[in-house]
């Protein structure tokens, strides 16, 4: 029963590692492609690929950002893995 919950628990604290790490990157496409949508209704201009230059380029600056930060948070969550064992 032991080795259960702590299985339990690292699988917990793995998918909350993965939502703390991916929620910026997949924010920053969400609300770059809300704005190009809206100039898109406003302009009247309906090309389909037109959003996913912003986006990719702006995923892209933002992971470059944020690169000290997911390095030091999945270090971390190694860390705390390797010591339970």
């Amino acid at each position: 029963m032991n080795l259960e919950a702590s299985s339990l628990e690292m699988i917990r604290d793995t998918l909350m590692v993965v939502i703390r790490v991916a929620t910026p990157l997949l924010m920053i496409g969400m609300i770059i492609g809300l704005l190009i949508s809206l100039v898109q209704s406003i302009t009247s201009i309906q090309d389909q690929t037109l959003t996913f230059v912003p986006k990719i380029l702006g995923v892209i600056v933002l992971a470059i950002l944020l690169l000290p930060w997911t390095v030091e948070t999945l270090m971390a969550f190694t860390t705390e893995m390797f010591r339970l064992f």
